[in-house]
């Protein structure tokens, strides 16, 4: 076997090339004019012409020209412009393809564009039901206003909005009630037979004012013969005020109606507590109704 080729050691430096007199000249030494010069520039390149004068611009001739680089709106270009005139790079599928485009806007899958026209039909018949429906509602009569029918009495008498009958009377002889269940209550009930309808009236209002008002000064507010329902009557208002701050003023109001036509003489017994022109309107609308 033959013996591995033997390293010298140390290893034997490369010959080095001779300097040139020139570069080993020692800071401050005289210089030698009589080296060879250096060699000449290389010339420069000439500058990029100016623009032109509009007037020698020939027709659809622009200035800057238009490079054939890519731009956002054509795709297939090289890419933009940089700073120092180059093109940017891009990857070779910007320059095969160029920008992609804008993404649409979402799709209806297949399978639902075949049951878009039922739904779009159906969709139809219910706004046609909905307007049908609403005709027939508005061409209806509106219902009648509630009623409150008292079979011993012999009368009736409407309710407002916001009322309802009550129960139980909460005075004794009374037989129907009804109110807003805040600060108005109407009570009726049967009358005697008498033959003065204002005597009965005001002997009526005093003692249900003595019961249910409880004013430091009550005082007589309106008396006068009313009408109502065809039958003749007289009514009787008392207003109560009071010296505390709690309390605010109230009113009751009576009145009594004379027999008529077979008809039972009918007492009809309003408290207004506290007493407002609201209140007072819806009162008068329950008396006027009465039947």
């Amino acid at each position: 076997m033959g013996e591995p080729p033997h390293r010298a050691w140390p290893p034997e430096e490369p010959p080095r090339r001779a300097r040139d007199p020139r570069r080993a000249r020692p800071y401050g030494a005289p210089v030698d004019r009589a080296a060879s010069p250096a060699p000449p520039a290389a010339p420069a390149s000439p500058a990029p012409p100016g623009p032109p004068e509009p007037d020698a611009l020939r027709p659809g001739q622009v200035w800057p020209p238009r490079r054939s680089g890519w731009s956002p709106g054509r795709p297939g270009g090289a890419g933009p412009a940089g700073a120092d005139g180059q093109e940017e790079d891009l990857p070779p599928s910007a320059r095969r393809y160029g920008m992609p485009a804008t993404p649409s806007g979402p799709r209806i899958p297949h399978r639902l564009r075949r049951f878009l026209p039922g739904l779009l039909a159906l969709a139809a018949c219910a706004v046609i039901t909905a307007g049908v429906v609403a005709a027939v509602l508005r061409a209806l009569p509106s219902p009648a206003p509630a009623r409150v029918t008292d079979r011993v009495a012999g009368v009736g008498y409407p309710l407002p909005d916001g009322w309802r009958a009550g129960t139980a009377p909460p005075v004794t002889g009374f037989t129907s009630a009804a109110g807003d269940g805040r600060t108005a209550t109407v009570l009726v009930r049967p009358g005697g037979r008498v033959t003065d309808a204002r005597k009965a009236a005001v002997t009526l209002a005093d003692l249900y004012g003595r019961l249910l008002l409880h004013g430091d000064e009550v005082r007589v507010e309106d008396d006068r013969a009313v009408t109502v329902g065809g039958r003749a009557g007289h009514s009787r208002t008392l207003r109560a005020e009071y010296r505390d701050v709690v309390n605010r003023p109230a009113s009751l109001r009576v009145v009594f109606l004379a027999a008529s036509g077979g008809r039972p003489p009918v007492v009809v017994l309003a408290v207004a507590k506290p007493d407002d022109a609201r209140t007072r309107a819806a009162i008068d609308a329950v008396l006027a109704g009465i039947r």
